[in-house]
């Protein structure tokens, strides 16, 4: 079995994962864990909460500082467009 779920207390729903997403994008600069829980008003529990932040890093929309997390997704076409054609130097 994956050892991840063999040490995750509780999975988050996707009301969930979308609440957490939206304060990250809404933040105006980085934003701590505890400011998260904050933030949010269903009591989510931290191990949730980690779940969805580890998640969410791993499919590259959010990235962790060393201040708190930032919204690093953009879904703008064009600059998708612009990147797979660009020449890395």
């Amino acid at each position: 079995m994956n050892k991840l779920v063999t040490e995750v207390l509780h999975f988050p729903t996707l009301k969930t994962v979308m609440a957490i997403e939206e304060v990250i994008k809404n933040a105006d600069t980085s934003i701590s864990r505890n400011k998260i829980l904050e933030k949010l008003d269903n009591g989510v529990m931290r191990s949730t909460l980690n779940v969805t932040l580890d998640y969410l890093e791993k499919r590259g929309l959010i990235l962790e500082t060393k201040n708190g997390f930032i919204w690093t997704f953009n879904s703008n076409k064009n600059l998708r467009i612009a990147q797979d054609n660009s020449l890395e130097v």
